[in-house]
Formats: structure tokens, sequence, C-alpha cells
């Protein structure tokens, strides 16, 4: 689940989820960018062997590493959004920073 959470993070560069798992998905996923920033052929068999989509896993390696190339961490940002209708868990929207 967090696999896929990670993926669509990269991919749409938003998603809407839980607090919870967002908390847990955000450390994920800036491991995976700083793998990016790394560049090297381990650094991309290990965000290969994590992320389950290969346009993800080079748009990690093109698009996002050269943005973030200067950020020393910190690439997403939680919006708080309220609590959800069915059950009342705090929603949250998990984004990349621009």
């Amino acid at each position: 689940m967090f696999r896929n959470l990670v993926t669509d993070l990269l991919g749409f560069e938003k998603i809407v989820t839980t607090e919870a798992k967002a908390k847990q998905v955000r450390g994920m996923a800036e491991k995976m960018i700083t793998l990016g920033k790394a560049g090297d052929l381990h650094a991309r068999r290990q965000a290969a062997s994590f992320i389950l989509d290969k346009t993800v896993t080079e748009k990690l390696f093109t698009d996002l590493s050269a943005r973030y190339k200067d950020r020393h961490g910190g690439y997403t940002r939680i919006i708080k959004l309220g609590p959800r209708l069915g059950d009342g868990a705090p929603m949250v929207q998990l984004e990349l920073i621009k």
C-alpha cells in the first residue's frame, strides 16, 4: 500500500489520504527523491525495486532530481483538509513542493 502511495505521489505530485498514512509515506518519498539526486546505477536499482512504475522512476531521475538539486530535504508538504465524512478520519493533501 505504501509503495502505491509513493508511486502515485511521485507520478501525480499530490495525493489525498489520511494523516497517518501521509506521515508514513513522506519519509519514503523523500528517500526516493534523495536516491534520484544521487543518480548513480545503485540508486537507480534501489528506486526501481521500490517504485512500481518505470515511467515514474524515469521522472524521478530526470525531472524531480533536477528540480531539487539545490534543496537538502523537505521535498513534501502536508495540508490538512478536515475529517472524512464516513468515519471522521483526518484527511490531508500530501504534495511535492515546487
